[in-house]
């Protein structure tokens, strides 16, 4: 190829970049295909800013095939010729930008969207996606399953940290939380239980839809979809909040207490953490064999069987702290499981159990694990950093992050301590948060203590700290 028959198609797309446009006449640039979270690095998506999912869902569990329409209000946070949603697997149908078809093309779990006219800084704007298809089950890189996961009688839908994008297209990343309508339609005699109220229910030629609202706003990874046969009860805390509690069937003895429960333990997380931060709670009991774990998903927390008080005391304690309070990146996931962790010693320390201090000092001395292998995986990483995605749910994430809360409480006294917890849990209340903000807030509220060692040696070091 000749210089000259070169330089017309350089000048041109040097200029396309000086105006703005990315080669196709319209203005701005394609948002990133993800936000650069250091374990995940392709979740979420740069650009723009959901406020809100539409999802319109119809099941049919005898063939595992899923119907979707997800409409999904969003504001552009740049120009924008492009933007992406995570997708992985399910067939799209079409896509629309404000009601006007739009260009679309998939890579892996990237959906890139292509609007006819590009989009303002600034703009709101609607994007609606039709798909279809089998949901996948997903294997985490722990060896745990997410995703969409069949059950003996229908489905249940989890998703931390990725497995949301396998049933609806979004902002996959805890970063961008939205408010959600889900409206699920099963076949008769089938319940759709999701997060937030149920708004309606209504039965027409053989199926039953089910409506969900959550205004406050919500995760990706915590939203969740259980379809099956469940017996439903339905109440109220003391103080007027709603509880819906969906048990399978088979779990119907454990299940009974579950709502007293909640409710008992509500009270004094409320006494301990402030105000509850969502307008419902509830849980939802499957089979031991569903899921294999409990997740704190939003309102209404998913467990496996049988539940014991510790982990209702946990899986509640995310309400405020995961939930309300949702970390930027994964990276951050000690201020999650922590908080939790820590929640259920001071349970057991009010309940007249060993204190959190006696728990502090078992796992430090190695006599709180029964297996030995528990104990060397405590020091294995410092909880601020774990080294890989794989390793966000392990032992020095839940408890060397609850040691790490409790070396705060130690240095303040229980009053600043609790006041530290208080304030953290508004101060960001519905948003997101950092590890340094964390810190920051601690040694605001605190200005006289140094924390220089539990940042260094608990937050931070490699290895076991010297004896406290």
């Amino acid at each position: 190829m000749s210089r000259s028959s070169v330089a017309v198609p350089f000048a041109l797309a040097f200029a396309l970049v000086l105006a703005g446009c990315d080669g196709s006449g319209v203005h701005g640039k394609p948002g990133a295909a993800g936000v650069r979270d250091p374990y995940f690095p392709k979740l979420g998506n740069g650009g723009y800013d959901v406020t809100h999912y539409g999802l319109t869902l119809d099941y049919e569990p005898s063939g595992r095939q899923l119907r979707g329409t997800a409409v999904i209000t969003a504001r552009a946070t740049s120009d924008l010729s492009a933007f992406d949603l995570d997708l992985k697997g399910l067939e799209v149908h079409g896509v629309t930008v404000e009601g006007r078809e739009a260009r679309w093309n998939r890579a892996g779990q990237e959906l890139t969207v292509h609007p006819r006219d590009g989009l303002d800084a600034g703009e709101t704007f609607r994007v609606t996606v039709r798909y279809s298809g089998t949901p996948e089950t997903l294997t985490d890189v722990d060896g745990s399953q997410e995703g969409w996961m069949r059950t003996a009688d229908g489905s249940l839908a989890l998703g931390e940290p990725t497995g949301s994008m396998t049933w609806f297209p979004g902002n996959n990343h805890p970063s961008d939380k939205a408010s959600y309508d889900i409206t699920v339609t099963v076949p008769k005699g089938l319940h759709a239980v999701s997060n937030g109220e149920l708004t309606s229910e209504t039965t027409k030629n053989g199926r039953t839809t089910f409506a969900w609202h959550t205004a406050e706003p919500m995760a990706s990874y915590v939203a969740t979809v259980a379809i099956g046969r469940y017996d439903i009860s339905r109440s109220t805390t003391g103080k007027g909040l709603p509880v819906y509690v969906a048990v399978d069937p088979t779990q119907a003895e454990a299940g009974k207490k579950v709502p007293d429960r909640i409710a008992e333990i509500l009270d004094w997380a409320e006494y301990n953490f402030g105000p509850y931060p969502f307008s419902s709670t509830g849980a939802i009991v499957e089979r031991p064999g569903d899921a294999g774990y409990a997740l704190e998903t939003q309102n209404r927390p998913v467990f496996p069987g049988t539940t014991d008080t510790r982990i209702l005391v946990h899986e509640l304690a995310h309400q405020w702290f995961g939930d309300s309070v949702t970390p930027k990146s994964w990276r951050d996931m000690w201020l999650n499981e922590g908080f939790a962790t820590y929640a259920e010693w001071l349970w057991q320390e009010d309940d007249g159990g060993d204190s959190a201090q006696d728990v502090f000092d078992a796992l430090y001395a190695g006599d709180y694990y029964k297996s030995g292998a528990g104990n060397e995986a405590l020091w294995a990483f410092p909880p601020g950093d774990p080294p890989s995605a794989a390793k966000i749910s392990d032992p020095p994430v839940y408890d060397r992050g609850a040691m790490v809360l409790h070396k705060i409480r130690q240095k303040v006294g229980d009053d600043t301590f609790y006041d530290i917890v208080q304030g953290w849990a508004a101060a960001h209340r519905h948003g997101n948060a950092d590890t340094d903000e964390f810190t920051a807030f601690v040694e605001k509220q605190a200005p006289d203590e140094d924390f220089g060692v539990i940042w260094k040696d608990w937050l931070y070091g490699e290895g076991k700290p010297a004896k406290p």
